[in-house]
């Protein structure tokens, strides 16, 4: 049989021993404060989703090949390859995605891809399959004979 007390301690869920806090009308307080913070929040969501984007919708973009570079900025070879990437950026923008990813700044994406030497070239489909894998400097040529192996022909 339990006495009062330990009913009462029972009853006062939030630990508080049954104050004012456990009153009905403080309850409301708390459902009216949580529901106008509620309202506040979808309000301010609502507003980004109307806000002109600048990025093209994914309707509209085309599924690109993609070279993802793997190197580092004080690294000579990749010193060397970073101009052939700028080249192929610019001349087969809309083409070709061209990445570089210095895996001295962010030793994470060096893990992520396996990467073990630098400068690494790896090339992936449209669809985001890897095609093929170098280490070391790629020329430029070397770069666009391999992608026409693959089928991908950039007319320049």
């Amino acid at each position: 049989m339990t006495n009062t007390a330990d009913r009462k301690n029972e009853d006062a869920a939030c630990g508080c021993g049954g104050g004012s806090c456990c009153s009905g009308r403080s309850k409301w307080i708390w459902i009216l404060l949580a529901l106008a913070v509620a309202g506040v929040l979808i309000a301010k969501n609502a507003s980004k989703k109307d806000a002109p984007l600048d990025v093209p919708a994914m309707s509209q973009m085309k599924a690109l090949p993609r070279l993802v570079d793997l190197g580092a900025g004080k690294c000579i070879p990749c010193k060397m390859m970073a101009p052939i990437l700028e080249d192929l950026r610019t001349t087969l923008a809309g083409k070709l995605d061209v990445e570089f990813i210095d895996v001295w700044q962010n030793p994470d994406a060096g893990k992520t891809y396996g990467i073990t030497v630098i400068p690494t070239q790896i090339f992936y489909d449209a669809r985001g399959k890897e095609l093929f894998r170098h280490e070391g400097f790629y020329g430029k040529d070397d770069i666009l004979a391999k992608w026409k192996e693959f089928g991908v022909n950039f007319a320049m």
